[in-house]
């Protein structure tokens, strides 16, 4: 009989050959799948630095400096 083991709130363990792909395709597909999630992040994070304008935050300070006097 195979012992499990389990962390201290009760999760079983995997041990580590439990988390590798077993084929190449599997080892294909998660290759692409990181690729594909890290150029996403690249992409908007390049996208945001390009179309990020400054000084679009300046009307919600207005909007909150008046309801702070109207509130003290």
């Amino acid at each position: 009989m195979e012992r499990t083991g389990f962390e201290p709130f009760g999760e079983q363990l995997v041990s580590a050959t439990d988390t590798q792909p077993r084929s190449g395709a599997s080892k294909m597909l998660l290759r692409v799948g990181t690729g594909l999630f890290w150029s996403l992040v690249a992409g908007i994070v390049l996208a945001r630095a390009a179309f990020f304008e400054p000084g679009i935050y300046d009307g919600f300070s207005r909007v909150a400096s008046l309801a702070k006097s109207l509130i003290f």
